[in-house]
């Protein structure tokens, strides 16, 4: 989940009491090449998508640089010449960051790392922020998605989120 942010802190937001609610629709979307360097690109353009001012921004940025590095590492999309494709959609509360990538052989799934592995938290990172994640195949494409929740009341935050349990274990 995301923290709360005042109605002034992003575009297209209006005050219910103490509740704040996204009040517009977004679909954007962006290919790039599947290259790693081009994962700055990604997390520009999903910031820019949602403004300084959201509170979700942050934590999709996030979500977006592990998920656009693993379709590079993992898909056909690292290879020459390919491309992954980015969207974000925002509406009602949720932020759903969407990576469609040349599917590779296998699907993403968590799993252990060791304290000495450089390697396997990257999806450990999303499912700890993200509110649902998964993917899902479109024939030769992978789409991994996952999806946020804005706090709309700032009671909903009085313990330490999940996602923060889960990454400071």
């Amino acid at each position: 989940m995301c923290p709360p942010g005042s109605p002034r802190d992003f575009r297209g937001a209006r005050a219910a009491g103490k509740a704040v609610l996204m009040s517009r629709a977004v679909w954007e979307s962006v290919t790039l090449a599947g290259r790693v360097e081009r994962a700055r690109a990604a997390r520009a353009f999903v910031s820019e998508v949602l403004g300084s001012g959201h509170p979700c921004r942050d934590s999709a940025i996030l979500l977006v640089s592990e998920i656009f590095s693993n379709s590079v590492r993992h898909s056909g999309s690292g290879a020459p010449g390919e491309t992954v494709t980015v969207a974000i959609i925002s509406g009602d509360g949720v932020v759903r960051v969407e990576v469609t990538d040349r599917a590779g052989l296998g699907t993403p799934e968590l799993r252990p790392a060791g304290r000495e592995e450089e390697d396997g938290r990257g999806l450990q990172i999303v499912a700890g922020l993200a509110a649902r994640w998964g993917w899902r195949r479109r024939g030769e494409r992978m789409v991994t998605w996952a999806e946020i929740q804005a706090l709309l009341d700032p009671m909903q935050h009085s313990a330490a989120p999940m996602s923060l349990r889960i990454l400071q274990r």
